[in-house]
């Protein structure tokens, strides 16, 4: 049993130093990632499991021999580290205000994230209650091809209120509607928003940027049927996290641009606001990487399938950078520190591009000691950047409505935003 209480001890505290310097090479950065992704944001989880591992070993006889002395003391370095992330978590509120998204919600309408998510995560795939879903409607059809979105509504409709797109990561190859983007969706139909939960073609069956030419299509598909679900056709805001923080970059940046929008190229595929998560901007140039993001295996022969050396263009051409511009929707980025997966510089670079190039607002949120994916856990902070992203769409909204730009004078809640 001593060495069981060493076992317990060495674990507690190896996750603690992975959670505060995750490793970044190419054989530990993704192990390290998940292990640090569930000691981050599942801390007070993991304080509570430490806590019994080690009192209940130690009470089993683990501290019959040295090993065991040894394990208890490591086990307590790692629960003042564990307890050390959860203060971290604490500051996300703070920086969320201190990047400029507004700090106090509208009383009219519920803002808190439910405290019950928190304590049981798995709450967060069952829908709110005055949550609607409307699930697997098809929003393009090609042949055999049919891609589908799930929608999510508030139960009381009724009027026309804003849109949002969900965008979901996975590294263009894996990923899906069901996984991602719940927590902020189910918060948002509360706030009185339609949020559309979109998929389109992965990798390696879809070569770039077929994934890009899907996501327009919803934005046609947005344009005729937004209002059978009541949302407002001239009003719709992107967001996605990793990948799918990439892919809402992009299709914020490339509005109306013929080449993505083949065959429909007058619709109208503007976004009123972007709110890109843990996202990649810059395929070409390496900045934060050791190589250029476009130039490994998997943009080379499982996305883009090009030569990087070869057709440098190509890979230009998917990045969210070549297409800034001073007529840029307003943006609120959004990166943790302690990405292992997408380091933070790749945010800050791009930030720093698209303020010089825009003439819209530019947000930047760096959240201390936050891992990729934060957001897929209804974690503390999870909870926190839901509530900070509500409050900035809102203000979007609220902006859109006080211009008079709404559908109709009659159509528009305008309590809601």
């Amino acid at each position: 049993m001593p060495y069981v209480l060493l076992a317990v001890g060495a674990v507690s505290l190896l996750l603690a130093v992975n959670a505060r310097r995750p490793p970044h090479g190419a054989v530990l950065s993704m192990p390290g990632f998940f292990a640090g992704w569930f000691a981050l944001e599942m801390a007070p989880h993991l304080l509570v499991l430490e806590i019994v591992g080690l009192v209940s070993t130690a009470a089993a006889g683990g501290l019959d021999g040295w090993a065991g002395g040894v394990g208890l003391a490591l086990g307590l370095v790692g629960l003042a580290g564990t307890i050390g992330t959860i203060a971290a978590s604490r500051g996300t509120a703070a920086t969320l205000r201190e990047s400029g998204v507004p700090g106090d919600p509208d009383p009219q309408v519920p803002s808190r994230y439910p405290l019950s998510q928190l304590i049981l995560p798995p709450l967060c795939l069952v829908p709110r209650r005055g949550v609607q879903v409307d699930r697997n409607v098809v929003f393009h059809e090609d042949g055999r091809l049919r891609l589908k979105l799930d929608v999510y509504r508030p139960k009381n409709d009724g009027r026309l209120r804003p849109g949002l797109m969900q965008i979901h990561g996975g590294g263009w190859i894996i990923g899906d509607k069901r996984e991602q983007g719940l927590p902020l969706l189910n918060h948002m139909a509360l706030q009185g928003w339609v949020g559309f939960n979109v998929n389109y073609r992965l990798s390696p069956r879809a070569t770039w940027p077929d994934h890009l030419l899907d996501l327009k299509h919803f934005l046609r598909w947005y344009r005729a049927h937004a209002e059978e679900y009541g949302a407002d056709p001239d009003f719709l805001c992107v967001t996605g996290g990793s990948a799918g923080g990439h892919l809402a970059a992009m299709v914020a940046l490339t509005a109306n641009i013929a080449e993505f929008q083949p065959g429909f190229e007058d619709v109208d595929t503007s976004v009123q606001g972007a709110v890109p998560i843990y996202g990649v901007y810059d395929l070409l140039e390496p900045g934060p990487w050791p190589i250029p993001l476009g130039k490994t295996a998997l943009l080379q022969k499982r996305v883009l399938k090009r030569s990087f050396d070869k057709d440098r263009d190509a890979f230009a051409k998917a990045s969210p950078v070549s297409y800034l511009r001073a007529d840029a929707p307003p943006f609120l980025v959004i990166h943790g520190s302690h990405d292992s997966l997408i380091p933070v510089l790749e945010a800050r670079r791009f930030v720093d591009k698209l303020r010089d190039a825009s003439d819209a607002p530019v947000l930047y949120a760096e959240l201390q000691g936050a891992q990729h994916a934060f957001d897929v856990f209804p974690s503390y902070r999870t909870a926190r950047v839901v509530e900070g992203v509500g409050r900035h769409l809102a203000d979007l909204h609220g902006r859109y409505v006080q211009a008079g730009r709404p559908s109709g004078p009659d159509e528009m809640d305008e309590s809601v935003g």
